[in-house]
């Protein structure tokens, strides 16, 4: 018999943290293991005691026409990765992984493309983690080491104040 990946194993159970989640566009779920420990889970659904899209009966980025990967700020919920390092304690998160996994809300199926977005990204950097492991398919994962979320930042700073101006 052959064993599954760790990787795997660690993103099965994400995906099983995603069943919770509440978003009515897309689910996530995710955890954040140390030393083959389970440190905390999260998934994506609104702040403790606010509604969630799934009992509005509607996402409130649809009913304002907001394209996919834009203004997160307007959206009801916590993300995963957020709701995982808000759960841990950063100590014991240093040098640890976070797996992710993502599903489409309507058809079930999963994300080849999921991803944290920039806020997500930050947490990820500044809660200490090492890497994050993205699910793309039932097996292909990708590894993405936190540092290179470091480094892309930089590159995205322009470096001519005008320059900002100008894209404005």
């Amino acid at each position: 018999m052959d064993r599954i990946s760790k990787e795997n194993y660690y993103l099965d159970i994400a995906e099983t943290v995603l069943e919770r989640a509440t978003c009515l566009r897309r689910v996530y779920g995710a955890i954040i293991v140390k030393n083959d420990e389970i440190i905390s889970t999260g998934y994506n659904g609104a702040p403790r005691g606010r509604a969630n899209c799934v009992d509005m009966g509607y996402c409130s980025r649809e009913a304002m026409r907001v394209p996919r990967g834009e203004r997160y700020e307007l959206c009801r919920s916590v993300h995963a990765e957020a709701n995982a390092i808000i759960s841990a304690a950063r100590r014991d998160m240093v040098g640890g992984t976070l797996y992710l996994v993502g599903r489409d809300a309507r058809t079930g199926e999963l994300l080849a493309d999921a991803t944290s977005c920039s806020m997500c990204r930050r947490l990820v950097i500044n809660s200490g983690l090492e890497k994050v492991v993205i699910r793309r398919s039932k097996t292909a994962f990708d590894v993405v080491p936190a540092a290179e979320w470091v480094a892309e930042d930089d590159l995205l700073v322009p470096r001519d104040p005008d320059a900002i101006l100008d894209q404005l």
